[in-house]
């Protein structure tokens, strides 16, 4: 049996390369991989007896180059995996997009570049003197890398966290362009939409924290379920993380008022749960909800010790006692920083 259209079109945007110069796409043995890998995940080794039943597991591996399957007909197996398990097709579709995803920030540590002295010495007026100026020149410059590497990483994760789960759950993000949701206090400007299933609008979060933001950016968050409510739609606020705090309480309020829907903390992923369905709630419980659990469980109450190390062709960052060591090579451009999703987010994801 042959794919569908929408099958193909997953299978086709999974091995296509994303714009930019740190795009990524998949070949062969990369997506064989990630099929005997759903294989796996989905206890279904018993009808593949091509796959090995000892795969690295998504998170496991040193190097995301060698998670990879040789010797199989990658596409052949995907088929006869689609014939076993009909929602196969999204998992396939999810795990492409973070396993990208993740290959691409491998690639942004590998060549974004370090600053120049034009743009960090001036700030070196506020601690000049309190170093000798090669050292703190040298902070400086590790400062500024730092802050560039974690901003991409919160520009990829907001194309990846929201719309990964989106379409785990059979609904869409939606930029603020393409938006149903109108702004009543921007002259009806569309609003970006995390994931829209029906007549629902969904605002995902990890947590919402006791942090003070601009009044206008808070503003906009507490208008988003009555602007939902005002286009049509019933808002549906998920935060993953139930710690309770001032803002929760408040952004809680404002949906319930809105008559709309609030799921916090289990709740959440139970719902989150109970629209993915059998296949894609085991995704998004493997590579979403226990990463992020593990995370805030083990969150250290002190900072470990922290030691970054610049050699010809590589960093190396230490951690407490664990070592991360990224291989550099030079990067020819940088690639431009967004805030929100882009237009053409729908060519990185199925839709």
């Amino acid at each position: 049996m042959g794919l569908t259209k929408i099958q193909q079109t997953i299978w086709e945007k999974s091995r296509a390369a994303g714009a930019g110069e740190q795009g990524v796409g998949l070949n062969d043995e990369a997506c064989a991989y990630l099929v005997a890998r759903i294989v796996l995940d989905l206890d279904l080794g018993a009808r593949f007896p091509e796959v090995l039943r000892v795969l690295p597991g998504l998170f496991d591996a040193q190097s995301l180059d060698k998670l990879v399957v040789q010797g199989v007909d990658a596409r052949a197996l995907f088929e006869r995996l689609l014939e076993v398990d009909r929602d196969a097709d999204m998992y396939y579709a999810c795990l492409a997009t973070l396993h990208k995803a993740r290959l691409k920030y491998q690639a942004i540590l590998e060549m974004q570049p370090m600053p120049t002295l034009e743009q960090v010495g001036p700030r070196g007026l506020l601690q000049y003197g309190r170093l000798r100026p090669a050292a703190l020149a040298g902070f400086l410059f590790w400062r500024k890398w730092f802050f560039d590497i974690d901003n991409r990483a919160g520009q990829e994760t907001g194309y990846l966290f929201e719309p990964v789960i989106a379409y785990a759950v059979g609904g869409t993000p939606v930029p603020a362009k393409k938006s149903p949701i109108k702004r009543r206090r921007d002259k009806g400007k569309g609003r970006q939409v995390d994931c829209l299933l029906g007549k629902r609008a969904y605002e995902l979060k990890i947590r919402v924290t006791i942090a003070a933001s601009g009044q206008g950016r808070w503003r906009e968050e507490l208008d988003y379920p009555s602007d939902c409510r005002k286009s049509g739609y019933t808002p549906v606020l998920i935060v993953l993380d139930s710690t309770p705090n001032q803002k929760l309480a408040e952004l809680e309020a404002a949906f319930r008022k809105a008559g709309g829907e609030v799921h916090v903390g289990d709740d959440a992923w139970r719902h989150l749960e109970s629209l993915a369905g059998p296949t894609m709630s085991r995704f998004l419980e493997k590579y979403v909800r226990d990463p992020i659990r593990r995370l805030i469980e083990e969150s250290p109450v002190a900072l470990p010790e922290l030691v970054a190390r610049m050699q010809p062709q590589e960093i190396i960052i230490t951690v407490g006692d664990e070592t991360l060591h990224i291989q550099r090579r030079a990067s020819v451009s940088d690639d431009s920083e967004e805030s929100e999703f882009p237009d053409d987010i729908s060519d990185e994801m199925p839709g």
